[in-house]
């Protein structure tokens, strides 16, 4: 995921008194932190000015967003993005209506009249819907949290990064069979300071990276290529996840060469059905599709309808949807350690928490923001508010979604192998499709091993798997240990109108499933 260099580079300011004005494109302009600025003075401007015009909550976010992006091809660097966005959102309710506006002029005047504008937004809007209501939460005070990491990612010197991933390209062109090799990492620390008018004055860091290598090999017999691309995942870790010492990237890079040349060779999958035992580098992002949009309140409600799509499982369900089998124990987290949407408080200042969604196969929760909460009597939000830059409003997004491996010591991804007489390993997501209500979906893998009586006996091609989500959950028939238990992820989860990409991860253990339909994706394709 990358960004195009923001205005908020070139306009931003601190606030008067607190340090000299920065010149347009300075180079210090990304140094600039949160400290930099007076975040009392602002908060006083904007929260008194809301309350002073009858706003009966306000929540301040003056936000820091620091965004690197390096990508090397064939040993040669090919694009670099550094961007920072610094800005201040302010949200208000008044006379049971919301109201939002944002700002990139960091100085109490503008944040004063943030107000002004935040209310009458919300007063425009009065009466098109019933009253809107916020659930109560705790007082939580003065809090400060940083995510933990070893070393900030943006700080380490782009030549350093280069030459990392220079280095990966090179040695994998000089494998047999390899044409081409990429490789792109994705750095972001995002800090944010959140005040209302309760009295929270609550900031945070969050710290995340993506690393991502892959190699091309080109049949020029065929005229076809194949590509084999590292499994680790992105994390909210520093850069010791790219290229530390407990880092597994370098090592997984070194596989790549004779993945791929076995992958070449590999026969075109025959389409029928087969026992599937999924390794939790390629369930996670069906976990994603299938469990963590779907159960999204706001989504079930019919809020994200014209965009993002609906979901079958509908608040009238709680309770009662059978969502899969009664192995399936799915919950929403955002205290998950290295997790991409781990916080201490959420966008409403709304404390970090556990919570279930799917216990013993049945649907028994939602993902909620305060407004979804109160509206639907649920008490409390369960912490899922969310902006990506202080000039969004928060909107409910995706906690950490994952699903719950069995007791320990539970069986590993042998045992799962060995208990299936037909069927295929997967390992790694690839490309996925799922339809507006999260039902029927479709998934490809980097790789798919056949499975006979208990053994894997090589890779083959072109294979996809194609399920309806409660048919795909209820064939779940094994669960791995914790020792099989890894945490995907992306960064770059979309929803919402004018669109917000929110990071994300899903922890899962390998798991098998019975019966499941597979189809050779080339020649649905008509190749």
């Amino acid at each position: 995921m990358s960004r195009p260099e923001s205005p908020l580079r070139q306009r931003c300011r601190p606030t008067a008194g607190s340090v000299p004005p920065v010149p347009e494109h300075a180079a210090g302009f990304d140094d600039l932190s949160l400290d930099d600025l007076s975040l009392d003075d602002l908060a006083g401007a904007a929260l008194g000015r809301a309350r002073s015009l009858g706003a009966t909550a306000a929540e301040l976010r003056v936000g820091r967003l620091r965004t690197q992006v390096v990508v090397v091809r064939d040993g040669a660097l090919e694009t670099t993005v550094d961007s920072t966005e610094l800005g201040l959102g302010l949200r208000v309710l008044h006379a049971g209506s919301l109201g939002f506006a944002g700002t990139v002029v960091c100085d109490t005047t503008a944040a004063a009249g943030l107000a002004d504008e935040a209310v009458a937004l919300a007063r425009s809007t009065a009466g098109a819907e019933d009253g809107i209501e916020l659930t109560d939460e705790p007082v939580h005070g003065e809090v400060s949290w940083v995510a933990p990491y070893d070393v900030d990612p943006t700080t380490v010197p782009l030549d350093d990064k280069v030459a990392t991933l220079a280095r990966w390209t090179e040695d994998l062109r000089r494998a047999p069979g390899v044409a081409h090799a990429v490789a792109h990492v994705v750095a972001v620390v995002e800090d944010t300071h959140f005040a209302d008018l309760a009295g929270n004055r609550i900031t945070q860091r969050r710290v995340r990276v993506h690393p991502v290598v892959e190699a091309v090999a080109v049949d020029a017999a065929s005229g076809t290529f194949e590509t084999m691309r590292t499994v680790v995942a992105p994390a909210g870790r520093g850069w010791e996840h790219v290229d530390g010492p407990g880092s597994a990237l370098g090592a997984e890079v070194a596989t790549l060469p004779d993945l791929l040349a076995e992958k070449l060779r590999a026969p075109s999958v025959e389409p029928g059905t087969y026992d599937l035992v999924l390794d939790a580098t390629n369930l996670w992002l069906t976990i994603h599709e299938s469990v963590g949009h779907a159960t999204e309140l706001d989504r079930a409600l019919g809020y994200e309808a014209a965009y993002a799509g609906t979901s079958f499982a509908t608040l009238d369900r709680l309770g009662s949807l059978r969502y899969g089998s009664p192995l399936m124990h799915v919950t929403g987290d955002r205290t998950e350690p290295y997790g991409l949407a781990t916080v201490a408080y959420d966008h409403e200042g709304v404390a970090a928490c556990s919570f279930d969604l799917v216990r013993d196969g049945t649907l028994v929760g939602f993902q909620l923001d305060r407004r979804m909460a109160a509206e639907h009597g649920f008490g409390r939000s369960n912490g899922c508010a969310f902006a990506d830059s202080p000039l969004h409003v928060p909107i409910q997004r995706m906690a950490n979604v994952s699903l719950q491996p069995a007791p320990d010591p539970g069986p590993s991804v042998e045992e799962l192998v060995s208990g299936t007489e037909r069927g295929l390993y997967v390992v790694g997501d690839k490309s996925w499709s799922i339809d507006m209500q999260r039902t029927n979906f479709q998934f490809t893998g980097q790789r798919f091993y056949r499975i006979e009586h208990g053994r894997l006996v090589g890779q083959v091609r072109d294979a996809a798997y194609q399920a309806t989500t409660t048919d795909f959950w209820g064939s779940l028939d094994g669960l791995g240990g914790k020792s099989t238990w890894v945490l995907g992820g992306a960064l770059n989860c979309g929803k919402g109108q004018p669109g917000q990409v929110a990071p994300v991860s899903h922890g899962c253990p390998a798991a098998r499933f019975r019966q499941v339909r597979v189809v050779n994706s080339r020649r649905e394709a008509g190749r």
